[in-house]
């Protein structure tokens, strides 16, 4: 992240862990804390906060901001969510503003983007949730095809069946052109969830 520059990284020497980014690196310290900032159990998933040397002191000319995403313990709130295993590693399972609650349970999309890249014809994915009257939120795909590919979305549908829980299920498939980016590059879920609000309605 800009605010902290490097924080984690797989080890030289040591286990490299697949879907890892590894340990916490010298100084720096790494946990994940509940909305409260309390640190809750490894294995399971929360906010990633991080405190050491490498970490900004505040936004320039922006007091309110810094309180918001600093603990009173000085650990920064960085926005994404994650998982450290019993041995320390650390797992980034998305961003907390991208996370979907839908009946009531908690989908992160990153998991089902994964295995939607993995589809034969699809080039890239954003899975967002979108406002749904029944569940709160639909799990919506957003997808773009490599050259020439054909999808459908109940083809789509049937790959991800036996490798999902129902609930994570997308609600809908949506072939797009291309995904909405910033001059940076990046997919902008927000642009997805604001053009396609009303979906369900």
């Amino acid at each position: 992240m800009t605010e902290t520059n490097m924080n984690a990284s797989n080890p030289y020497r040591g286990a490299r862990i697949a879907g890892s980014v590894g340990l916490a690196l010298p100084g720096v310290e790494i946990r994940i804390a509940d909305s409260d900032g309390q640190a809750i159990p490894r294995g399971e998933i929360g906010m990633i906060e991080v405190r050491g040397p490498n970490v900004f002191k505040g936004y320039w000319n922006m007091p309110e901001k810094t309180a918001a995403e600093f603990r009173k313990d000085g650990f920064f709130i960085t926005g994404d969510l994650g998982t450290q295993d019993k041995d320390g590693y650390l797992r980034i399972v998305g961003r907390g503003k991208d996370l979907i609650i839908t009946g009531g349970l908690n989908v992160y999309p990153r998991e089902i983007e994964s295995l939607l890249d993995e589809i034969p014809g699809v080039e890239e994915s954003a899975v967002v949730g979108l406002p749904h009257e029944d569940f709160g939120e639909g799990v919506t795909a957003f997808l773009v095809a490599k050259n020439g590919a054909m999808l459908h979305e109940e083809q789509v549908l049937q790959c991800l069946r036996d490798r999902l829980a129902r609930f994570k299920l997308p609600k809908r498939v949506i072939v797009v052109d291309e995904l909405p980016r910033n001059t940076m590059g990046k997919v902008q879920k927000s642009a997805l969830r604001d053009t396609y609000a009303t979906l369900y309605r």
